[in-house]
């Protein structure tokens, strides 16, 4: 009886994991009070915080994310907002130096990452002990919803041309909805110098090179409902440079 008792004592002394969830923001006023509050709706049991890292948003989206610290909590939603846009790389380091979590989670604000897979990023780190768990499109029970067909094939074309370019052990390597150790992000955030959208590509190729244990989960992409995709002919034109300078650095 004093056995079971001492168990259920240390048991209860475990420390829980932490999940940080990093949000970069800009003018998405009209979606984030949603994706938050899905986040919560799919994590009741799990302990976390959602850093909203909001790059100087003139449509209020600040305002916003001050509301919501006001109906979930400051300790749950932290705000830590920048002047202007200074990149997608630079806005996850950002929100890592305020991450307090043992996990971190990046995903964008669009509701194009549907929070109801965190669940499944979490699971299938606790099954493996994965580093890494990356979102994929394009393996079974995976795909892309809202795009036109060029669209299409604009994405899937780049993500041949880099598999078959730099070997990176991933099916979808331009994804950005993932889940990393912490300490693993910190090393892989320091050692990439790409910016914008070649950061993710990097960020996963470098992962691979290190040797460490990137899983993947399938999921469904969805295009933004509200607002307009901030991907244009200049970051096509930089994921191409940035290939480039991957394959020979890599």
């Amino acid at each position: 009886m004093e056995e079971r008792k001492d168990e259920l004592q240390t048991k209860g002394k475990e420390k829980k994991i932490k999940y940080s969830i990093i949000v970069p923001t800009y003018n998405e006023r009209l979606n984030i009070a949603l994706i938050i509050y899905l986040i919560f709706k799919h994590l009741r049991d799990v302990e976390f915080e959602v850093i909203v890292v909001d790059d100087g948003s003139p449509d209020g989206t600040q305002d916003i994310v001050k509301q919501l610290q006001q109906v979930y909590g400051e300790d749950r939603i932290l705000l830590r907002a920048r002047p202007r846009k200074l990149g997608l790389g630079t806005a996850y380091y950002h929100g890592l130096k305020h991450a307090t979590g043992d996990f971190v989670v990046i995903m964008d604000a669009d509701l194009s990452h549907h929070p109801k897979y965190l669940p499944s990023f979490i699971r299938k780190q606790k099954e493996t002990g994965a580093n890494i768990v990356t979102g994929t499109r394009y393996v079974k029970n995976g795909g892309v919803h809202g795009w036109n067909l060029m669209r299409k094939l604009t994405s899937r074309g780049a993500n041949v041309l880099a598999q078959t370019l730099l070997w990176p052990g991933v099916s979808d390597l331009t994804g950005s909805f993932r889940l990393y150790e912490r300490s693993v992000l910190e090393d892989l955030v320091t050692s990439c110098v790409s910016k914008g959208y070649v950061f993710q590509m990097e960020m996963i190729v470098r992962a691979t090179r290190k040797g460490y244990h990137v899983e993947e989960v399938p999921i469904t992409f969805v295009d933004r409902v509200f607002g307009s995709s901030k991907l244009g002919g200049s970051e096509i034109v930089e994921y191409l440079k940035g290939l480039v300078y991957l394959l020979f650095t890599t």
